[in-house]
């Protein structure tokens, strides 16, 4: 099969803008901030950096070389990799389907805040209007009707962008929404820094404490950190894989491995600047989940007065286009997929029908999640966990991803070692991290990927192990 049945960046502007807007999503906004937040600020931020000069550029440059050296997506190009390792593959492709089940739902709760906080910006009634945050929040999910709505609002605008295809569609998309994000993203910050009170949260990111690591607290750190990475820049769901088959050859894959976790630091880094000086100027606690996007920071916005519900306007708007640009790339990885086995078996591979179908499967899954209303409505709940949302959650970020992507840096460490030095080589670009590589993609990635399974394990059933 040739690339460009499916598609090919028209750009090397576009290509970096839709891998960049895939990495940045809900998991910088809310994830980043409140997991540096509860492992000592500075010192998990340094461990951060550490582990994306390490693992990040390495597994990011794995996952985009194999998806261009086989012109696949994930399932076929593990495939192609040898065909004892289509189980690596299928792993790839089952994680980011059940991520779907939550992150349409959730990207239907930040239209809804874009909606509200407009709703008070024009004084009409369907805005916040002074009501206590976590009352209005609840009294949103807990509306089965108001969140099955919003969370069909948001899959269609994703699946319209993904039907469009790869060039006129997601580049298209991609190369407006996120330079757009990173303008609205300064304005917050400006704003957010500027509040009184609001240097105690610039403190706590970059003071230097280090208290956290006494005993076996580093561990922990480590983990925390590693899973906040691995789970940012998409890696082992597929995305870089099947964002890579639509690259030219020419391209530099070095470079583009490089960047795309640098862009990703920096918004999560932006991230912590925007949410943790409002935070601490409030005098609130930061909470982990959705309950620090739409309770605690709404309770910042009308904490504002006249120009509260403007800046929360401006700062749903660009949650919702992380998560849109984050959903139209998961989107993305399962269709390429699709399309690939069509076209193995004589098919068309039409990619209208193909989302179509994708979009009404990932829409099953997506109304239970909305339907359980965060575990308020009485849904039984199975594997120990408390609501839809987090059993989702388990089975493809819990065990899948860790464990697909400790497989992938066993296999293309020890076993497949020469697979990424010939297409880097056969492109005409000298592999001058070849030494580097080597040894992230060796010792260092399955070791942190082993830690970030056992801590998935150890958070999710409460076991303690850290």
């Amino acid at each position: 099969m040739e690339k460009n049945q499916k598609g090919q960046w028209g750009s090397q502007f576009g290509f970096l803008m839709a891998t960049i807007g895939s990495a940045v999503g809900l998991g910088n906004l809310w994830g980043f901030p409140y997991k540096m937040g509860k492992s000592g600020g500075f010192a998990f931020l340094l461990i951060y950096l550490i582990l994306f000069i390490t693992v990040g550029v390495a597994m990011t440059l794995t996952e985009l070389t194999l998806g261009r050296k086989t012109g696949k997506g994930v399932i076929e190009a593990y495939q192609d990799l040898g065909k004892k390792y289509t189980f690596v593959g299928w792993l790839g492709w089952l994680s980011p389907f059940f991520i779907l089940a939550f992150y349409t739902v959730l990207g239907g709760y930040c239209i809804k805040y874009i909606v509200a906080n407009f709703g008070d910006v024009i004084g009409a009634s369907w805005g916040v209007n002074g009501a206590d945050s976590g009352e209005f929040f609840a009294g949103f999910y807990t509306d089965q009707a108001q969140s099955m709505i919003f969370t069909l609002i948001f899959a269609f605008l994703c699946l319209f962008v993904v039907i469009r295809g790869v060039e006129a569609g997601i580049e298209r998309v991609s190369t407006i929404v996120m330079p757009a994000l990173f303008v609205m993203l300064v304005i917050v910050i400006i704003r957010a820094v500027t509040l009184p009170g609001a240097g105690a949260g610039l403190e706590f990111m970059f003071k230097p404490n280090f208290e956290v690591f006494a005993g076996k607290g580093w561990i922990s750190v480590l983990a925390t950190a590693g899973g906040q990475l691995f789970f940012s820049l998409s890696l082992a769901m597929g995305i870089m894989i099947t964002y890579g088959s639509y690259m030219k050859k020419e391209e530099d894959l070095q470079q583009n491995a490089i960047i795309v976790p640098f862009a990703d630091t920096v918004v999560a880094v932006m991230a912590g600047l925007a949410i943790m000086p409002a935070v601490f100027a409030a005098g609130l606690e930061p909470a982990g989940g959705p309950g620090l996007i739409f309770v605690t920071l709404q309770t910042v916005f009308q904490a504002m007065g006249g120009f509260g519900p403007i800046f929360g306007t401006v700062f749903y708007l660009l949650v919702f286009i992380a998560a849109w640009t984050s959903c139209i790339s998961v989107y993305e990885a399962v269709g390429s997929a699709a399309i690939d086995w069509s076209i193995s078996r004589g098919g068309k591979g039409n990619r209208t029908k193909v989302f179509l179908l994708i979009g009404i499967a990932s829409m099953i899954e997506a109304t239970v999640v909305a339907l359980d209303g965060l575990g308020s409505n009485g849904f039984p709940q199975i594997f120990g966990q408390s609501t839809w949302l987090d059993t989702f959650d388990l089975v493809s970020e819990g065990l899948m991803m860790p464990f697909g992507a400790l497989c992938t840096a066993i296999i293309f460490g020890w076993i497949e070692n020469d697979w990424v030095d010939d297409e880097i080589e056969k492109s005409g670009h000298h592999f001058w991290m070849r030494g580097f590589w080597h040894i992230c993609i060796r010792f260092i990635a399955p070791l942190m990927m082993l830690l970030v399974l056992l801590g998935q394990i150890s958070n999710f059933f409460g076991l303690g192990w850290f």
